[in-house]
């Protein structure tokens, strides 16, 4: 049996030839994805450099995933901040999804007109534990339809409300789904209905939005968003199959040119014995996306977050040089730095310096607080200290001189000893970027799967 997986990126259409009989991957290719024009010539313009490695490859099953266009964009509305808004971002962003932002309590008109101005593919209504408040999930469920954009609604939040609000869509033409409660009762987490609900929603609405509808008719099943494939790998590598074990913890950062994803596989529990769990209990599989983190179509926005004349006294590069560097490679997303040496030094930096915001933003972190017995700790958030394996995924770290010294921005640092990241991991990489394709094929076959992800996915 011969596979072939197509993975349609923001910036890069990637494409994975595999044989199950030798259970090798044969070829993978890459070319610019064409989303402003017809995303099957980035398709096209990928297979013909496959080929000439390989020659005519006849595969007989094509497996596709997407972030073309930036993916799945969504907005999520929650009760309150710690609990149901959190947990709808939970749900969101294991499916695959971009939150872009969390709103709690009820929505005001200036929100309103936030969210009309995000222009959202999809919206997550939250709120409430069954049988409790209805009463801002209803009123939210209202405002959403004054807002007059074409978004679809999944509706995951107090049972006790679905009448309501079955009511309030009915008649408001949103495309809209009902399902189970992200959070049934307090401090219990259900996503899996909400997560499913999300996928089958981006196959059926989304592919013909970003223009993948051609894609879907030559693919062998359906197409899923790419993180969401991202994530079935790293569950897989961690946790094997029932015959073959998996490597175990890990922590996984895909770095690309919108954004930043991290996969922490880990149960999170705190290592020290002193330490309190605060908040709502964590997956042991989490995906957290940076939009504001990517190193080409969100570069200035990680810029913003740097200091300048800290990057330039530790890197000998004058500011002004790493700016108009900033400047040119958001203005022309195609760039890449080829032999100039500062302009590769500037990149390793700010790739280094958004692994590092990242892993941060994805772990939890640590407080102090003092009670009639003394000082005591709390973890809000996961536990990453003691995971063994930080793999890196991203292009931007796959095509490093340094690929180790960008990861070293996921471990943990004295300097910030409240971030809970890991103290002493090995890092791996995905030097043929398979980890999409890998979770494409795990859905077919994933003994093969797991067989190609253990022999690829190399220590340095």
């Amino acid at each position: 049996m011969k596979y072939l997986t197509a993975d349609f990126g923001s910036t890069f259409t990637k494409l994975t030839a595999i044989d199950s009989d030798s259970r090798q991957v044969l070829a993978t290719a890459s070319a610019f994805t064409t989303i402003e024009t017809d995303i099957i010539d980035g398709f096209n313009a990928a297979m013909q450099k496959l080929e000439a490695k390989i020659g005519n490859f006849e595969y007989d099953k094509l497996l596709c995933c997407s972030s073309a266009g930036g993916g799945l964009k969504m907005v999520a509305l929650g009760l309150v901040p710690e609990l149901t808004a959190k947990a709808a971002k939970m749900a969101a962003s294991s499916a695959g999804a971009k939150v872009i932002k969390t709103y709690s309590f009820e929505i005001s008109q200036q929100e309103q007109d936030e969210i009309y101005d995000i222009n959202p593919d999809l919206v997550l209504l939250c709120g409430g534990t069954d049988g409790g408040n209805k009463e801002v999930i209803v009123a939210n469920a209202k405002r959403l339809c004054d807002i007059k954009r074409d978004f679809s609604i999944i509706v995951a939040g107090n049972k006790s409300a679905s009448y309501d609000i079955e009511e309030i869509f009915k008649g408001s033409g949103k495309d809209y789904v009902i399902t189970k409660n992200v959070m049934p009762t307090f401090n219990k987490l259900d996503i899996e209905p909400a997560k499913k609900s999300i996928k089958d929603l981006f196959i059926k609405k989304i592919i013909e939005a970003k223009g993948l509808s051609g894609v879907q008719q030559m693919a062998t099943g359906e197409v899923i968003p790419t993180p969401l494939a991202v994530m079935n790998a790293c569950e897989l590598l961690s946790k094997g199959t029932k015959s073959t074990e998996g490597i175990g913890e890990l922590v996984a950062i895909d770095l690309g040119g919108a954004t930043t994803d991290i996969y922490s596989m880990a149960s999170g529990k705190p290592s020290q014995d002193n330490v309190l769990e605060k908040g709502l209990p964590e997956p042991f599989s989490k995906r957290t996306v940076e939009g504001d983190l990517g190193m080409r179509y969100s570069l200035h926005a990680l810029a913003d977050e740097l200091d300048m004349d800290d990057l330039e006294s530790n890197s000998g590069i004058e500011k002004e040089k790493i700016e108009n560097w900033v400047k040119r490679c958001s203005a022309n997303p195609d760039t890449i730095a080829e032999t100039d040496e500062d302009e590769l030094k500037i990149e390793e930096l700010l790739a280094r310096s958004a692994v590092e915001m990242a892993v941060e933003r994805h772990c939890g972190y640590m407080e102090s607080t003092y009670s009639p017995m003394g000082e005591i700790f709390t973890l809000v958030g996961k536990d990453l200290t003691e995971v063994p394996s930080v793999v890196g995924i991203g292009g931007a770290i796959i095509n490093s001189r340094y690929p180790a010294s960008i990861l070293e921005g996921a471990k943990y640092s004295i300097k910030k000893f409240n971030y809970m990241k890991p103290k002493s991991p090995r890092y791996l990489i995905d030097q043929k970027y398979i980890f999409a394709s890998m979770g494409l094929i795990s859905t077919v076959d994933p003994e093969l799967a797991l067989d190609i992800l253990k022999k690829e996915i190399k220590q340095i």
